[in-house]
This record gives structure tokens, C-alpha cells and sequence, in this order.
């Protein structure tokens, strides 16, 4: 999602930002290496991380984006689960930006990975 409005609003990004590169994460995003940090934070569950996270958030961009981030971040929990639940089907995985992306972020290195079409 993050390639495609890129790509809409002509904005240059950095993908390796969404593997934990801080340097990248800065690329394009207004406040994307703290971003990164809280929504790595709230991906891991680390309770400790996301404190710093919230309020490094908080200080550098102020309460309106810290809150819109923890929408999104819960809005994007409760949509992925209500997918999966549902068996609702993906697009053609080995097709399109969607297996650039994947190979670009080396994402079957996951675990979870096995559990996708193209990478089982």
C-alpha cells in the first residue's frame, strides 16, 4: 500500500524502511523513522518499545499524528483479522507489484510465509 501511494502522489520512498531501516523508514515519510519504530513496536508486542516509540512519536510530531498512527495500527489489526477469518482470497501472488514487493523485502523469511500461495 505504501509502493502504490507512493507511486500516485509521485513521492520517492524507501522500502527497506519497512524492514526496520531507519535511515530508509526517513525516506519520503514526514516522521517515518518514528512511525516505523511505533508501529514495529506495536507489531512485537514489546510494551517497553512501544512507551519509547509513542513518545518519541508524540514529541517529534505531536498528538494528532500519534493518534492517527494508532488508528491506522488498530484499524490495520482488526482488518487483517476479520480477512483471515474469513478466507477472504488474495490477489494473484505471483503476478504485479505484490511479488516485487515480496521479493524486494525478503518476505519469505518469514514464518508465516508458508501459509501464503506462492511462497508454501
Amino acid at each position: 500500500m505504501l509502493r502504490a501511494s507512493a507511486l500516485t502522489n509521485k513521492t520517492q520512498i524507501d522500502l527497506a524502511g519497512v524492514n526496520g531501516d531507519e535511515s530508509a523508514a526517513g525516506t519520503g515519510v514526514e516522521f517515518g523513522t518514528q512511525l516505523m519504530k511505533f508501529a514495529e513496536s506495536v507489531a512485537t508486542r514489546d510494551e517497553s518499545a512501544l512507551k519509547a516509540a509513542r513518545d518519541e512519536l508524540l514529541q517529534v510530531a505531536g498528538e494528532a499524528v500519534l493518534v492517527d498512527a494508532a488508528g491506522v495500527a488498530a484499524n490495520f489489526q482488526r482488518m487483517v483479522r476479520i480477512a483471515d477469518s474469513m478466507g477472504i482470497p488474495v490477489d494473484d501472488m505471483e503476478e504485479g507489484m505484490g511479488k516485487q514487493v515480496r521479493e524486494e523485502l525478503n518476505l519469505e523469511r518469514f514464518p508465516s510465509a508458508h501459509n501464503s500461495l506462492s511462497m508454501g
